[in-house]
């Protein structure tokens, strides 16, 4: 792998970064011819069909999740967007080489650490998500840019054709859609808010699933994004309206012009570390994808020998309060805060983390790599207060070479703030980081901080085999669940013998704070909540889940793909050469 390019963060500790690295993420010897066509599973056919057309056409898969993205801004808004952002993990498959692109919201630059706060308490929750200072500068047109300048093959403007197309003949409202919006109106405001009110609720009610509805004000912006780029979006008339409607009472925000002109998409490090003869490769901070190596491997260290299904899952929950707990007090953004990550999952870290573990109805609290590993203990940090809402999606994507990207996208909450600019909403990121502040306490590592960005859930992720061919491409929506359902998969195909559509369709545990929730609306979920009761957990049994889970599987015969039934999406799969 071209680590100058990828910026690979090594982990593999034990043997030195600058030593041979058996069962490293991909090498050159990966690199043989692909012959297993190509696949694409999003949370909606449209949006699939879209990424269908641009392989169909030659295209790289980065080409395929732009143009996925776009229909998904319009058919599926009250996950993401173009008011929104998101992570993409990228694989070039004849470099060998890994990417992480981080178009992650970025705070304005007149955030404040206590814009949340009034009379020394948390403002609340629903207050601060609908209001403009929840607003952040939006990543996804620049992280199309920045993705497209590096791997696209089609031209730039033809990535956005199937978008333009749906909005002006009008697609179709899906059931997830006109359901969303029925249970919001009571608690939000997208039935007031200017441009929302009319766009989603025309007479007054809200859409209908079954109707068709047209755009024409996404489909200007997105020919003006087409022709011009990014500069269109982020500077001249649809910049001024993002701000306007920001800045708009009740609890107008600080975004401004500057903010949206000095916003940027970047790359950041991939972090690759072993889990058994495999390597897992993820996003780095502010992501929160470095859970998807912890738990694997917490869970190899709880898992007897032998271990039936239900000391398995006990496994797996313990091995998520402990990464949940470690990931709750260190994440942030890495440019605002030390996010002390190679400690974190340094294997005689982990080893002695694993053996940490307090009475099971109560939280877990946080480990000290420092006090195990020596070195520099950081400084103290506030407790966590965050929370996420799960109004997010997940899109894997294997191109007809090899190529692959795995990209979770977001408004954070469902539709946004509710505020609507130039045919979509604006999203409600600031949330995303923690509210409470204290000013004779130390800071959290996610506070609110001037042109930061916000920790987050999404966790887009790959799994490469010991020889460093791709092996799987995976990732979910879900707020604060996404490490959970994302690692479900992982040991559900890797440990438990499942199939991917199995592991996709399996009851999701989440194992976050003093409590285990349990799906018991998918078998066998009610089994294993009483399981988990017995053990003495705290267990929350929960009819659905919100997980969205697209993943694909690389096999000896071909591709394997699945989409998760609880939302709305397919898996569309190309010829072998």
């Amino acid at each position: 792998m071209r680590r100058s390019l990828s910026l690979v963060l090594c982990l593999w500790l034990l043997a030195g970064c600058g030593q041979a690295q058996p069962d490293a993420a991909p090498g050159p010897e990966a690199a043989a011819p692909w012959t297993h066509g190509w696949m694409a599973t999003v949370a909606n056919p449209d949006a699939t069909a879209a990424a269908a057309e641009m392989l169909s056409q030659g295209g790289h898969a980065v080409d395929a999740a732009i143009a996925a993205h776009a229909v998904l801004g319009l058919v599926e808004p009250e996950s993401s967007g173009l008011g929104g952002g998101g992570f993409m993990l990228v694989f070039d498959a004849k470099a060998q080489d890994l990417a992480f692109l981080d178009g992650r919201e970025q705070a304005p630059a007149g955030a404040r650490i206590d814009m949340f706060m009034e009379n020394e308490a948390p403002m609340n929750y629903v207050q601060a998500w609908q209001s403009g200072r929840a607003v952040g500068v939006p990543g996804a047109v620049a992280l199309y840019k920045l993705a497209h300048d590096r791997y696209g093959k089609l031209p730039w403007a033809t990535v956005f054709g199937p978008a333009i197309r749906l909005a002006e003949a009008g697609f179709t409202v899906t059931a997830k859609m006109a359901g969303t919006l029925e249970r919001l109106a009571p608690i939000a405001r997208i039935d007031e808010n200017p441009g929302a009110a009319e766009y989603f609720f025309p007479g007054g009610q809200p859409l209908a699933a079954g109707a068709t509805v047209r755009n024409l004000a996404y489909a200007e912006t997105l020919k003006r994004v087409a022709a011009e780029g990014p500069s269109a979006f982020y500077t001249g008339p649809i910049a001024e309206a993002i701000v306007a409607s920001a800045q708009a009472a009740p609890l107008g925000g600080t975004l401004t012009l500057e903010d949206m002109a000095n916003y940027e998409a970047i790359s950041r490090p991939v972090v690759c570390g072993p889990w058994r003869s495999l390597s897992i490769c993820t996003a780095t901070p502010p992501s929160s994808g470095a859970m998807q190596i912890m738990i694997p491997n917490l869970y190899d260290h709880r898992v007897p020998e032998g271990a039936t299904q239900a000391q398995r899952i006990r496994a797996f929950v313990e091995a998520q309060r402990l990464a949940y707990a470690d990931r709750d007090h260190y994440f942030g953004d890495p440019d605002r805060v030390a996010v002390p990550l190679e400690g974190l999952l340094n294997p005689a870290y982990l080893e002695h983390r694993a053996q940490t573990l307090g009475d099971p109805a109560e939280a877990a609290t946080h480990g000290d790599p420092a006090a195990v590993l020596g070195g520099e203990a950081l400084g103290a940090l506030g407790p966590d207060t965050t929370l996420e809402l799960a109004g997010t999606t997940h899109f894997s994507i294997v191109d007809a070479e090899g190529n692959a990207v795995s990209s979770t996208m977001t408004v954070e909450g469902p539709f946004g703030s509710s505020r609507w600019a130039a045919g979509f909403v604006l999203n409600n990121e600031m949330t995303d980081f923690a509210r409470v502040y204290a000013p004779e306490a130390p800071e959290p590592a996610n506070a609110v901080r001037p042109g930061a960005r916000p920790r987050s859930s999404m966790s887009p992720t790959m799994v490469f085999d010991a020889s460093g061919a791709l092996l799987m491409v995976t990732g979910s929506p879900g707020g604060n669940s996404i490490p959970a359902y994302t690692a479900k998969t992982i040991l559900g195909i890797q440990d438990w013998g499942l199939s991917v559509q199995e592991a996709v369709n399996f009851p999701n545990i989440i194992a976050r704070g003093d409590a285990v929730r349990v799906e018991t609306g998918m078998a066998p979920g009610a089994e294993l909540a009483v399981a988990l009761e017995a053990e003495g957990f705290n267990v929350q049994a929960r009819e659905g889940e919100n997980s969205g889970l697209h993943v694909i599987v690389v096999t000896e015969t071909g591709l394997e793909g699945a989409a998760d039934p609880r939302r709305e999406g397919n898996v569309v799969r190309g010829p072998a050469p």
